[in-house]
């Protein structure tokens, strides 16, 4: 089959303002989707160079889908095609997440609104759960594996241990195992592509020389580093200089920084370290907001981290600094914050690591702390739904169980779980469930 002939930024741009639109179902939905569109389909690329960047971006804090579109672009088109794959990859969730946060907080005391969220709430358990299911299935072979979930399991739920100091301890056993019991740490996640596929050339193909842009070279590695922290210092100062290092925006641009660099193991593993921070710690938003959050994060596109958009939206609503204006205002900026701060980091990473992988394509070594750390990440995240299960299903006014809520969360991880139904359809089902009850 002749080879495709080679794409232009104009049409690079439509695909991925169009994926932006469509990426439903998480990471592994919309690998897989870029999979089947980039090199089943389209044949931009082949499927070996596809997997080398996503093996890449599986071992980077951040959001592995997004910064996998970024490395695309980029290899297509340079930095500003990396700029349009990964900006358009989480644009349109951002204004969608917007859009929902002003509905939000305008009518979310409306019965309709409570009914919908009631429906929803109980699937989001179950989802939730799921997600620490499938991640152990791929990362728990072994008891010393099921050992440290388990103890960051204790340590988060029981000593209340922050987040950031599990992962640094799984990743330092994981580096020490590697050196004399590198067996027990070995990786078996993997995405179910197709093995026998008939390979047909593509325009980045197997062999295709590397482009100039995408060779290594120590002074762009330095140039590209340079660059990135002067836009994060400049954020950061201007924000201190013009509202104080104690201010909301400037808190915010701290401590989303700081979760960008810690969400190994995809975004379930990073919302208990928000969890930690907006609810526990800064007390800027109530354990019910943060519910919601997710909630409405799992019915948009994009990655799951966009979750923080609306977090920040809520955190800069409720916690008005422009007294003056409407609370939209001062939401609108902590929103664009939080986001902005969250995905800097994975386009730096992107631009300062890809050169050295495409001139490499040589294994990773990281991979069995990082193996350490996912099976940590199991642990955090039963802690996690097991924090929203006690919101969800226990009454405090009357101290009862909810068994409705319930009965909601048990089916509905039946249907994931059993019948494999895609979790946006789980949360359609829950919406409309909420909605059927109330009105008996």
């Amino acid at each position: 089959m002749k080879t495709p002939s080679q794409i232009s930024l104009k049409e690079a741009f439509l695909y991925w303002l169009k994926l932006g639109f469509i990426s439903f179902g998480g990471p592994a939905g919309q690998i897989s989707m870029m999979y089947q569109d980039l090199v089943e389909n389209k044949r931009w690329i082949s499927k070996k160079r596809f997997l080398h960047a996503l093996n890449f971006c599986m071992l980077l804090p951040g959001p592995e889908a997004q910064q996998l579109a970024t490395y695309i672009g980029w290899l297509m088109h340079k930095r500003l095609g990396g700029l349009i794959a990964g900006l358009l990859f989480v644009l349109p969730s951002f204004f969608i997440l917007v859009l929902l946060g002003f509905i939000y907080m305008t009518y979310g005391e409306l019965p309709m609104i409570k009914a919908i969220f009631s429906g929803i709430k109980p699937a989001v358990v179950a989802i939730i759960l799921f997600a620490g299911y499938r991640i152990g299935q791929r990362t728990l072979h072994n008891s010393i594996l099921c050992l440290i979930a388990l103890i960051s399991f204790i340590a988060i739920f029981f000593f209340k241990l922050p987040f950031p100091l599990i992962v640094l301890s799984a990743g330092l056993i994981g580096w020490i195992g590697s050196h004399g019991y590198a067996k027990y740490f070995e990786s078996h996640a993997h995405l179910n592509f197709k093995e026998n596929t008939k390979h047909y050339s593509s325009i980045i193909d197997d062999h295709t020389t590397i482009p100039m842009h995408a060779k290594f070279n120590t002074q762009k590695l330095i140039k590209t580093l340079l660059i990135g922290l002067l836009i994060g210092a400049i954020t950061l100062s201007s924000l201190i200089y013009v509202y104080g290092l104690d201010h909301l925006l400037t808190q915010t641009a701290v401590f989303f920084t700081k979760a960008a660099l810690l969400t190994f193991g995809g975004a379930y593993a990073v919302l208990p370290y928000v969890y930690q921070g907006v609810v526990e710690h800064y007390h800027w938003i109530s354990p019910q907001q943060m519910i919601d959050a997710l909630a409405l994060g799992e019915t948009t596109p994009g990655p799951l981290i966009m979750v923080i958009t609306f977090i920040g939206f809520v955190c800069g609503w409720v916690n008005n600094f422009l007294p003056n204006l409407h609370p939209i205002y001062a939401a609108l900026f902590t929103g664009t914050i939080a986001t902005f701060c969250t995905f800097l980091p994975s386009f730096i990473m992107i631009f300062l690591g890809a050169p050295l992988i495409e001139s490499t394509r040589k294994n990773i070594k990281f991979a069995m702390p990082l193996t350490a750390i996912t099976s940590a990440v199991v642990g955090v995240i039963l802690n996690l739904a097991l924090f929203f299960a006690f919101h969800v299903f226990w009454i405090s006014e009357t101290s009862e169980i909810n068994f409705i809520s319930l009965f909601i969360a048990i089916i509905s991880l039946v249907a994931l779980m059993k019948f494999k139904v895609n979790t946006l359809y789980v949360i359609v089902a829950g919406c409309i469930t909420g909605l059927a009850i109330s009105a008996f």
